[in-house]
């Protein structure tokens, strides 16, 4: 064997150098990784970033200044949940004024918080059972309400998500020809929340497709809107009906020839009977020989699958219902058709 050079040793010792270095770094930077990845410790959970104020009071046990946070005086109704990983802790119908200028709670929801005293004995910390995010302090023996129990929290430790609100809508029946071109347009009306097809008006229950289609069910194919009153009006949907089809065709749509395809409305209100017999007073003034029943709605059968949202899925569009401005003052005073 030849002698080593002072190269030689170089060479072979550069990689061990390089992944030492490599190392080192690695090392260097994994606490900094952490700590913007906010990882909860023993439990590799990522948690939501802080604000310094925020980590102030709940990562390092700080406490805002009274009267100051957003949920002191607050009482929508919802789920306060932790600001530092979102574990839900608080319902708001626990929530009360204690008058001491931060949120009180007189229960928590089970299990979310851990009660912890202080070194000094004086007084009783809660955390957030999930993450451990400081939030407070639990006072008992005070006499608030019945629970006798103060959970007395940061604002800036916890955020709050309200109950979805929930929609009351208001249900109509059109029947117009064809059901896939009647539930393609009322669908996409503003305020409508959704629409099916099926039959209605007839004597047989539980109706098929090709039953109604033989003619004899006496159903019509009607599509059933349920709409949201705050943001539309059955009168503004009932004339979208009138405009998407020709309500002076009887029994037929179109090429559709049938007592199924017959132009009806079923109300299932007085108030709806009367506004639907209004808007044909109002076409009829225009001249049209509306041919429209206005019958009570009856027991609503739900199509096969394969109707529903029919032109959506398919991709097409109505054969036999185009839109016709009937109802203001330029409108055409002869049918459309």
């Amino acid at each position: 064997m030849g002698v080593m050079t002072t190269g030689d040793k170089i060479r072979r010792t550069w990689p061990w150098i390089l992944g030492g270095l490599a190392i080192a770094i690695v090392v260097m930077l994994i606490p900094t990784y952490l700590h913007s990845q906010r990882v909860a410790p023993d439990t590799n959970m990522i948690l939501n970033k802080l604000t310094p104020e925020e980590e102030r009071v709940i990562v390092h046990k700080g406490t805002e200044a009274p009267f100051t946070g957003k949920y002191d005086n607050f009482y929508q109704t919802g789920t306060y949940v932790c600001k530092q990983c979102g574990a839900p802790l608080f319902k708001s119908h626990d929530k009360f004024d204690a008058g001491c200028g931060w949120p009180s709670f007189d229960d928590a929801i089970p299990g979310a918080v851990i009660r912890t005293p202080d070194p000094d004995g004086q007084r009783v910390e809660i955390t957030c059972a999930k993450c451990g995010a400081h939030l407070g302090h639990v006072f008992t023996g005070e006499g608030f309400t019945p629970k006798d129990t103060r959970y007395c929290v940061n604002s800036i430790s916890m955020n709050f998500i309200p109950v979805a609100k929930k929609v009351t809508t208001e249900t109509a029946y059109f029947a117009g020809g064809c059901f896939w071109g009647v539930e393609y347009f009322l669908k996409k009306a503003p305020g409508v929340v959704s629409a099916r097809v099926g039959y209605m008006g007839g004597t047989l229950k539980n109706p098929t497709y090709e039953e109604v289609s033989d003619h004899g069910t006496g159903h019509a194919e009607t599509v059933e809107v349920d709409f949201d009153p705050t943001r539309t009006t059955y009168e503004d949907v009932a004339k979208l009906f009138f405009d998407i089809h020709d309500p002076t065709e009887l029994n037929r749509q179109g090429p559709d020839v049938g007592d199924q395809y017959r132009s009806a409305i079923f109300y299932t209100s007085d108030a709806q009977k009367q506004t639907a017999e209004k808007l044909i007073g109002i076409l009829k003034a225009k001249g049209l020989k509306v041919v429209t029943q206005v019958v009570p709605a009856g027991h609503f059968w739900v199509a096969e699958t394969y109707h529903q949202d029919y032109y959506q899925r398919t991709g097409g569009e109505p054969y036999c219902h185009v839109y016709t401005d009937r109802f203001s003052d330029q409108s055409q005073k002869t049918p459309a058709r």
